[in-house]
C-alpha cells in the first residue's frame, strides 16, 4: 500500500464512505509490520478530524441488556441526525462467544441503519492490544463524521477501567430485582460511573426498578464520585419499550456541557491520550517477547531460575531488559 493509497483511504474516510473506514479498521487490526506502519500514518493524517465526537462508555452484567440498550438508544439518535458508531473491547469474545459478537444479530435495527456502524473488537491477544485498536477505530470513525461513539465493555474485571479510561462519560446498566443491590454493586465500577440506569423498568418490574435506583442513590451518597464537578445521577429506563432513554441521553449531554464549561472534558482527554501512549508502549514492548526468538529461547531458563530461587525477580528483570535494548 502506497501513500496515495493512505491518501485515498484518508479521503473515503473523511467522505464517510462506509466500505472505505471497514477496510481502513481492517488495516489498524492487522499485524502486519507493513500494515502497521501504513495504519500508524493513516491514524496521524485523520487526527486533525477527531476529537468532536461524543465518547461513551457502556457495562453491565451479562444479562442485563447492553446489546438492545445500545440499539434502542443508538436508534434514538440516529433518529435525531446523528450518526453512530458501537464499538467493543472484548478479548475473548470470539472465544467465549461474548457480549459483541452476536450484536449484528441483536443490535438488528442498528446494523440496517445508514447512520450507524458496528464494529467488533479484534480478538487478538491482550486487553491492551485490543484497547489500542478500538482507541484507533474510535478515531477513524470520528474521522468519518460519527458524533457518537458507543464502547461496549463485556463487564468484566479491567476491561470497565480500560473502556473508561477512553471515553467521555461512563454508564453503567443495573438489574431491578436481581437480589440485594447493594450485594451486586461493586465498588470500583460504582466511582468509574457517571451514571447508574436500571434497566427493565417496565410492567411488572417498574416498582423493582424503582426500588433499586433507590437502592444506588443511597450508596453514591457514601462513595467519592469520579468528578469533582458531577454528581453520578440514577435514572430508570425500559430498552424495550424506549421509555427513559430520551432522559438518559439527557444526562449524557447534560455532563458534557458540565464538563466541557469547568474545563475538566478537555483535562481528562488529555490525560487520556498520554495513557493511550503508555498503553501501546507497553502492548510494544510485549510483542517484542513474543516476536523476538533469541530471547523467547531464554525466557524458560530465566523463569526456571526465578522459580527455583536461583535468580531474584529483579537479576531477572534486569537480564530480559538488557536483551531487549530497554
Amino acid at each position: 500500500m502506497s501513500v496515495s493509497d493512505i491518501a485515498t483511504l484518508t479521503a473515503g474516510i473523511r467522505s464517510g464512505d462506509r466500505a472505505t473506514l471497514a477496510r481502513a479498521i481492517t488495516l489498524i487490526e492487522s499485524k502486519r509490520a507493513d500494515h502497521q506502519k501504513k495504519a500508524h500514518q493513516l491514524v496521524q493524517d485523520v487526527l486533525p478530524h477527531t476529537g468532536n465526537a461524543v465518547r461513551v462508555g457502556i457495562t453491565g452484567a451479562p444479562g442485563v441488556g447492553k446489546s438492545l440498550t445500545i440499539d434502542t438508544l443508538g436508534t434514538h439518535l440516529t433518529g435525531q441526525g446523528r450518526k453512530v458508531a458501537v464499538l467493543a473491547v472484548d478479548p475473548s469474545s470470539t472465544r467465549t462467544g461474548g457480549s459483541i459478537l452476536g450484536d449484528k444479530t441483536r443490535m438488528a435495527r442498528l446494523a440496517t441503519d445508514p447512520n450507524a456502524f458496528v464494529r467488533p473488537s479484534p480478538s487478538s491477544g491482550t486487553l491492551g492490544g485490543v484497547a489500542a485498536k478500538t482507541r484507533e477505530t474510535m478515531l477513524l470513525c470520528e474521522a468519518a463524521g460519527h458524533d457518537v461513539i458507543l464502547v461496549e465493555t463485556v463487564g468484566i474485571g479491567q476491561s470497565e477501567t480500560t473502556v473508561a479510561d477512553m471515553t467521555d462519560f461512563f454508564l453503567a446498566l443495573m438489574l431491578p430485582g436481581a437480589g440485594d443491590e447493594l450485594q451486586g454493586i461493586k465498588k470500583g465500577l460504582v466511582e468509574l460511573a457517571d451514571m447508574i440506569a436500571v434497566n427493565k423498568a417496565d410492567g411488572d418490574n417498574l416498582a423493582r426498578a424503582k426500588a433499586a435506583a433507590a437502592e444506588y442513590r443511597a450508596a453514591l451518597h457514601i462513595l467519592n464520585p469520579r468528578s469533582p464537578n458531577w454528581v453520578p445521577p440514577v435514572v430508570t429506563y425500559s430498552a424495550l419499550t424506549g421509555n427513559g432513554i430520551a432522559e438518559l441521553w439527557a444526562q449524557v449531554l447534560a455532563h458534557r456541557e458540565r464538563l466541557t464549561q469547568s474545563g475538566e472534558l478537555a483535562a481528562r482527554r488529555r490525560e487520556q491520550q498520554v495513557k493511550w501512549m503508555w498503553s501501546m508502549l507497553e502492548d510494544r514492548v510485549f510483542s517484542r517477547l513474543k516476536s523476538d526468538s533469541a530471547l523467547r529461547a531464554k525466557l524458560p531458563r530465566i523463569e526456571a531460575a526465578v522459580a527455583e530461587g536461583k535468580l531474584s525477580a529483579t537479576l531477572a528483570v534486569e537480564q530480559i531488559a538488557a536483551a531487549l535494548g530497554v
